[in-house]
């Protein structure tokens, strides 16, 4: 889904960061931050092989739009901003979710890109399971639909 400074979306294909530089690149725009996040090989003392994601795409689409909607009334109606998380089957080094902004300036552009990334972690509808080399696998706590103990 993109809207003139606003692209959000789901995929269960490898993303892509130069289209969201691509796409945040305006003439005005003298700061792009860039943030991508990738499946890590150790997690809570497990080696980790690889991680499911599981996500309810419309609404995580949604989601990411009011998010982003959010973010571009609190730093400027000029940033420019790009979310996308991939779901399915991924393994460690694969890049799990995109975010990047950009802004006339270096610090609206920096805390676009790090409201976007943290308010997609604790309202997104995103579930993760990690698979660990000792063939066991577990669903990671951590995201605002998961239950605490």
């Amino acid at each position: 889904m993109t809207r003139m400074n606003i692209h959000v979306g789901t995929t269960d294909q490898p993303l892509d960061a130069a289209a969201a530089l691509e796409f945040c690149a305006a003439p005005g725009h003298g700061a792009v931050d860039l943030f991508i996040g990738r499946v890590r090989d150790f997690n809570q003392g497990k080696p980790v092989l690889g991680v499911s994601y599981d996500l309810h795409e419309a609404l995580c689409r949604n989601v990411f739009r009011e998010l982003a909607e959010e973010t571009v009334a609190q730093w400027g109606s000029d940033t420019r901003l790009w979310l996308t998380h991939r779901h399915g089957r991924l393994d460690v080094g694969e890049a799990s979710v995109i975010a990047a902004a950009s802004s006339p300036h270096r610090d609206e552009a920096f805390r676009a890109c790090r409201q976007l990334v943290e308010q997609m972690k604790h309202r997104a509808p995103i579930w993760k399971q990690e698979h660990y080399t000792d063939g066991d696998s577990e669903w990671v706590q951590g995201h605002a639909l998961c239950s605490h103990g």
